[in-house]
């Protein structure tokens, strides 16, 4: 599998938000090399951190939806733990010293790509227009900032 690349399609324009994403395809993408250099510890640290950062970024983004009062909030938190159930196996997999590098990656790229390109989306404008007004109410950055820092300091 080659390493994947950024469309502009996945951009739901929420600019924190899609540079949570274009940092997890980073990841995938420092998967495949650290496979490709044959080193197991590489590839344990990148499942991991992967894995961490994955859980965080979901997170942030389920505060932000109930935050906007998105309707579909619970439907989007449920698929969230699916997944992370689902990643989970793969770590625990790995742990047990199977090789799952090449299925966890095309898993993880397929579905992370299909959940920006349908669910992200469809939360993006209620987000947004909650951001807007808070920021029109209030100081700048104060509750994203703060949210921010308790997610990824």
């Amino acid at each position: 599998m080659a390493l994947l690349v950024w469309q502009d399609d996945l951009n739901i324009g929420i600019e924190v938000i899609d540079h949570q994403h274009m940092r997890i395809v980073e990841m995938l993408n420092h998967l495949h090399m650290a496979q490709s250099s044959l080193q197991r510890l590489a590839v344990a640290e990148v499942i991991d951190e992967l894995v961490d950062y994955t859980m965080s970024h979901f997170a942030f983004e389920e505060e932000l939806m109930e935050e906007a009062g998105y309707p579909f909030c619970a439907a989007h938190k449920r698929v969230h733990e699916i997944f992370g159930k689902r990643v989970s196996e793969y770590r625990l997999r790995f742990q047990a010293g199977e090789d799952v590098t090449d299925e966890l990656r095309t898993m993880l790229s397929r579905w992370l790509f299909n959940h920006i390109r349908g669910d992200d989306k469809a939360y993006a404008p209620q987000v947004k227009q909650h951001l807007n007004q808070f920021a029109r109410e209030h100081q700048q950055g104060s509750w994203l900032g703060r949210t921010l820092k308790r997610f990824f300091r």
